[in-house]
């Protein structure tokens, strides 16, 4: 039965977002400009060593500044939280430091002052001291190293497909995920040609332009965290934990959310706000500046050893992977990149002989987490970057080379996993020719060389995860949506809308998204690796469904006639005698999965889909000074069935954007641990005159069979092959291959240098 009259159709309409009005009048809520009454400020001093013992800190003089409220340290924090670690892999993180310092940045001390200023200047008084101890940055020597970050691992059971890790001493591996296919040794022995290379990642930030920021009120009873956070549910879990409270005590709001990416997902400051609203007894709120989200949490830099056997008929026999995740100092979620990212490390192809070994390791750096991707652009760069050098080694075109090992539908990937409803071929199709890959190309001439390059990826969403919906119809017929998904700046809330509009038969706009709040909003898992739309919107269809059902029920009571049309303020008003009653409807969504066996990795039922992008470049390298100028980029996804197709563009633009700068320049640089760069002034992102002057973004025609309306996410699609992409255009350009990114300007010229036998001074700038 439909609610308030006919809306007409509202999958597959650009309609605009629901936010846009209260964003572009500034009447938006962001948690790091938000006041509480009574809110004191907090501060927090970090480490100045990435490695050490902590053998005094002195807080005597911060405590003396007038308007300090208090100075505390780790001990202090146990007097109300007795066990103050938290992760969502490994219970390995102190709200603040205890005995030891892992990394440069971490929090040390806090101040909670009246004033932010007041605090700030408090923390400045702050002395402590260290025993150094020797440190380790480096991903491939954290397996050999005898320096270990932590003494013992405590797994935090969080994730059913992270259940079998166990506590272990003297190691920095934190978790070891591998993938076993057919007779790799053998494969190799009889192969006609065998490749191998090594490729490198480096360390990048998020840099959402919101900083994270977050203000607790709480009290022995009762606690309620206001936070930019990506999942509310798994905050208020581990907040419960941490304070030995039932779930219904703690409430988590969420406000507009100004960025993520995957940087504001789990816990960050939250047990932090806290713990010091416990002490003092009154409201705090931290709110991170610029410069400190680079001691927060980052890119995982990566070591990627990929090695393949090709026959006589160029097809890929066996491949070998190895690949070494810098996970920092702390797990956060990297034993789940590592996991859920290793499995496809072979890339989209069909090969019968394949070994993976994906490593989670410690280090002495800035704690890694998720980042739009959930590392599979790290892997891509390097297996279609190796895919190319094959190609050109075995002159064979790199789209031909591609097509004759292809993964189609309807074949197991090397995981056992099944390809559906995943149109690789389509998308490499179309990549060809948005790009006119066969058509004659003007190669420059002079100084200025142009090449072209394109690249292929595979992403298996992430499971087992689950999402909570419910949608609540009033008596006069309008419609409301609870749901815990946070909508960031990607559209979920629009889209999410537009599901129910389109279930319950009526207009999108006339939806109301109810802010996220855990006292009123459902569980759901998290907004990341592009889920929400697909989990949640099968959640939502669920309780629609529920809805409907309800509604001819009650049609039924009062005596309409099978499938009635009566609007939905009649019904109520005929069964209540007035505008009253509601009626309310949920939904849950969990994916069937199997776990993958430990030691082979397979699993018939991984995923319950796949993403695929591609991208395709042309580039401009200027021979002299090492410049690499995209003047063409074409990015092709499949996202099934586009719930909002503007919007999907949006997703696809900035995804590729924030690509090209991980791609050309962004790179967090240290010295001793110490980021050197932790500015905006030195740490560049992607401005308007880097974005190519053309710029493609397509979705190829595609159903998602178990999707809501046959769609499934977009939000990662577009970051997953670009860099390769750019690589091999240079290479088709000048005949240079860059291993590891950056593609800087300097390295781009010391490789053609290098390639003229002159190469440049390592001290030349």
């Amino acid at each position: 039965m439909p609610t308030e009259g006919a809306a007409g159709r509202q999958i597959g309409v650009s309609l605009p977002r629901l936010e846009a009005r209260a964003k572009v009048t500034g009447r938006a809520e962001y948690t790091h400009v938000m006041q509480v009454p009574g809110m004191a400020h907090g501060k927090i001093f970090r480490s100045t060593v990435a490695h050490g013992r902590i053998q005094r800190i002195d807080v005597s003089a911060a405590a003396r500044i007038p308007g300090v409220l208090g100075v505390f340290t780790g001990e202090d924090i146990r007097r109300v939280i007795p066990d103050p670690y938290y992760g969502p892999a490994f219970h390995d993180q102190p709200i603040l430091a205890l005995d030891k310092v892992r990394f440069v940045g971490e929090p040390v001390a806090a101040v909670v002052a009246t004033d932010p200023h007041i605090a700030e200047a408090a923390v400045a008084q702050i002395v402590a001291e260290y025993e150094e101890l020797p440190a380790v940055y480096d991903e491939v020597e954290a397996m050999t190293s005898k320096t270990y970050v932590h003494d013992k691992l405590r797994p935090a059971g969080s994730f059913a497909d992270l259940k079998h890790l166990k506590d272990v001493k003297s190691t920095n591996m934190a978790v070891d995920a591998r993938l076993r296919r057919g007779d790799v040794d053998a494969a190799f022995a009889n192969a006609a040609h065998v490749f191998e290379h090594t490729f490198h990642t480096q360390k990048c930030l998020h840099l959402a332009f919101e900083p994270f920021a977050a203000i607790a009120d709480a009290r022995p009873d009762h606690v309620t965290v206001h936070t930019s956070c990506q999942g509310p549910s798994f905050v208020r879990f581990e907040i419960a934990r941490l304070l030995g409270l039932p779930q219904n005590k703690v409430r988590i709001r969420i406000p507009y959310v100004g960025g993520g990416y995957g940087s504001k997902l789990y816990i960050k400051l939250e047990g932090l706000v806290v713990a010091l609203s416990l002490l003092v007894r009154k409201p705090v709120k931290i709110a991170l500046t610029m410069e400190e989200q680079f001691y927060q949490i980052t890119k995982h830099p990566s070591t990627f050893r990929i090695k393949s056997g090709i026959d006589k008929d160029g097809r890929i026999t066996a491949r070998k992977c190895e690949v070494y995740w810098n996970g920092g100092a702390y797990a956060d979620v990297g034993p789940r990149v590592t996991h859920k990212s290793g499995f496809v490390a072979s890339g989209p192809y069909d090969i019968d002989n394949v070994s993976t070994d994906s490593y989670a390791l410690y280090t002495n750096m800035t704690p890694a987490g998720a980042l739009r991707g959930f590392g599979i652009p790290q892997l891509c760069w390097a297996y279609e970057s190796h895919t190319d050098i094959i190609a050109r080694a075995l002159k064979l075109d790199p789209v031909e080379f591609r097509k004759k090992n292809l993964l189609r539908e309807g074949q197991a990937h090397a995981s056992g996993t099944v390809l559906k409803d995943a149109p690789l071929e389509a998308v490499l199709d179309r990549l060809c020719e948005r790009l006119k890959w066969n058509a004659p190309f003007d190669r420059g001439s002079g100084t200025i060389r142009r090449g072209r390059g394109l690249a292929l990826a595979l992403k298996a969403a992430i499971s087992p995860t689950t999402s909570v919906a419910m949608i609540n119809v009033s008596a006069d017929g309008s419609v409301t949506l609870y749901c815990s998904t946070v909508d960031m700046g990607q559209g979920s809330d629009t889209g999410l809308a537009q599901v129910v509009a389109e279930e319950l038969n009526v207009p999108a706009n006339s939806v109301r998204v109810v802010p996220r709040d855990t006292d009123v909003t459902p569980y759901d898992m998290g907004t990341l690796g592009s889920r929400s739309l697909f989990h949640m919107g099968n959640a939502i269809r669920a309780a629609a469904v529920e809805i409907k059902a309800k509604l001819a029920a009650l049609a039924r009571e009062v005596g309409e006639p099978e499938g009635s049309n009566i609007p939905v303020a009649e019904l109520f008003q005929k069964r209540y005698g007035m505008q009253a009653g509601n009626v309310i409807g949920s939904g849950a969504y969990k994916p069937d999965y199997q776990a993958a066996k430990h030691d082979t990795g397979y699993s018939e039922n991984i995923t319950p889909y796949w993403m695929i992008g591609g991208a395709a470049v042309e580039v401009e390298v200027d021979t002299e000074t090492g410049h690499v100028r995209i003047v063409r980029l074409v990015n092709v996804i499949d996202c099934g069935t586009p719930i909002n197709p503007r919007i999907v563009e949006t997703q696809i633009s900035g995804a590729s954007i924030m690509q090209i700068g991980f791609t050309m320049f962004e790179k967090m640089h240290l010295d001793g641990g110490q980021v050197t760069n932790a500015s905006l002034a030195d740490y560049k992102i992607p401005g308007i005159a880097d974005v190519p002057p053309m710029m493609i973004n397509e979705t190829v025609r595609n159903y998602q069979q178990n999707g809501p309306f046959g769609a499934k996410g977009a939000a990662e699609s577009a970051t997953l092959a670009l860099s390769p992409a750019v690589a091999n255009a240079i290479d088709d350009a000048v005949g240079i291959r860059l291993m590891e990114l950056p593609l800087t300007p300097e390295a781009v010229l010391r490789a053609l240098r290098a390639k003229q036998g002159a190469p440049l001074d390592e001290a030349t700038n």
